[in-house]
C-alpha cells in the first residue's frame, strides 16, 4: 500500500466517527515524522509506503488509510525532553540565550496547554540539564509526545 496524503486525524474526529473500526498503528519516533519518503509497517505488520505529496510533517493521529473496516493512524512514541519553567522575563532570556548559542530548538506552550503552564520545551540534552541545575531555572525532565517535531537546526557563521 502506498500512501501519498494524510486522509485526517483522528484526535480531531468524534470517536463515533471511527467506532467499529479495527485500527492499525504506524509507531514512529519524532524524528522520523520529518521524512515525506519512508517504508514503514503497522503493528500489524502490514507493509505501508509513505510518499506524500505535499510538504508537511505527521503528526500523532494522523490517518494515512481509511476504509469499511479498518484505519491505519500515526502513533508517535514519547521524546526525553526538559520542560523549564523560567520564573521570570529575565530567567527566560538568559535560558533562551544559551539554548540559541547551543542551537537548540524550542517549543513553547501557555498555560491552556497539557503542561498548564507557561513553559519552554526541549529535547533532552545532559549539558542543557546541567546548565538549568547550576543556573537554578526549574525544570523537570519528562517523556512528552511532541505536537510537532524537533528538527536539527542548521547553522552557519
Amino acid at each position: 500500500m502506498i500512501v501519498d496524503r494524510v486522509i485526517g486525524n483522528k484526535h480531531e474526529l468524534l470517536a463515533a466517527e471511527l467506532a467499529g473500526l479495527h485500527e492499525e498503528k504506524v509507531v514512529l519516533p519524532s524524528s522520523e515524522l520529518v521524512k515525506r519518503i519512508q517504508r514503514v509497517s503497522t503493528d500489524h505488520g502490514r507493509d505501508v509506503g509513505i510518499r506524500l505529496s505535499t510538504p508537511g510533517d505527521l503528526r500523532d493521529g494522523d490517518i494515512l488509510h481509511r476504509d469499511e473496516q479498518n484505519v491505519i493512524v500515526i502513533s508517535v512514541l514519547p521524546t526525553d525532553v526538559l520542560v523549564i519553567a523560567p520564573r521570570s522575563i529575565q530567567e527566560m532570556g538568559t535560558v533562551a540565550h544559551n539554548l540559541g548559542n547551543r542551537h537548540m530548538q524550542a517549543q513553547f506552550f501557555d498555560a491552556e496547554s497539557d503542561y498548564r503552564a507557561e513553559v519552554m520545551v526541549v529535547q533532552y540534552d545532559h549539558t542543557i540539564e546541567d546548565f538549568l541545575r547550576h543556573a537554578q531555572v526549574p525544570y523537570t525532565r519528562q517523556e512528552r509526545v511532541m505536537p510537532v517535531p524537533f528538527r536539527h537546526a542548521e547553522h552557519t557563521h
